[in-house]
């Protein structure tokens, strides 16, 4: 991945009323946009010019360039995660195999990973990995960091920082997260099974 914004496979007020067109407009527009030109200049003239994003999240030592390309990696896997809602949006095939492997049944896996991101204290990420045997586990992150960072493979990662969700659940953490489970493109997340 390269430093630069992800191209949407949707439009910005397609997630409504999950994530509305304003959130889009701060959290892509202006807050990811903010990582990605900060990251830009950050790795000019350096020995990370020229890396790609991921390179960079496991390479980089804790400071500024590691939090700006965990940001730009995190928020690029996350919106191009979800699909305008529909009905009954659940994992088919072998990632739905692989959920049931590793907690039992979908509903499990939904209850876990909610619960991780609910809990998870102060500003980060939840995420669903692969590890290198290929299970399923589920971590928290605080701030920007990624579990690529740690040899996992990152699948579908939930922002818990409070520009995520604000304009839309105000403090309402909980109902946000419970909510994102209509947008995620199950499809997309398969995909990037190793």
């Amino acid at each position: 991945m390269k430093i630069e914004m992800p191209k949407l496979p949707y439009e910005f007020n397609a997630l409504a009323p999950v994530i509305s067109e304003q959130t889009m407009n701060f959290h892509y527009g202006k807050h990811l946009q903010n990582y990605v030109n900060t990251l830009a200049n950050l790795v000019k003239d350096s020995d990370l010019e020229g890396k790609s994003v991921e390179e960079i999240v496991k390479q980089a030592p804790l400071g500024p360039i590691y939090n700006n390309a965990g940001q730009v990696l995190n928020h690029t896997l996350y919106f191009t995660q979800f699909k305008p809602a529909s009905a009954d949006n659940r994992p088919e095939g072998r990632l739905a195999q692989l959920i049931e492997e590793a907690f039992g049944s979908f509903d499990d896996f939904k209850q876990q990973f909610a619960q991780a991101a609910a809990t998870l204290f102060g500003s980060g990420w939840a995420w669903l990995s692969q590890d290198e045997a290929g299970k399923l586990v589920i971590t928290k992150e605080p701030n920007g960091d990624n579990p690529l960072r740690a040899g996992l493979n990152p699948l579908v990662g939930i922002d818990v920082w409070e520009h995520a969700y604000y304009l839309d659940f105000q403090n309402r953490r909980v109902d946000h997260i419970a909510s994102l489970w209509d947008i995620i493109d199950w499809k997309a997340v398969e995909a990037r099974l190793k």
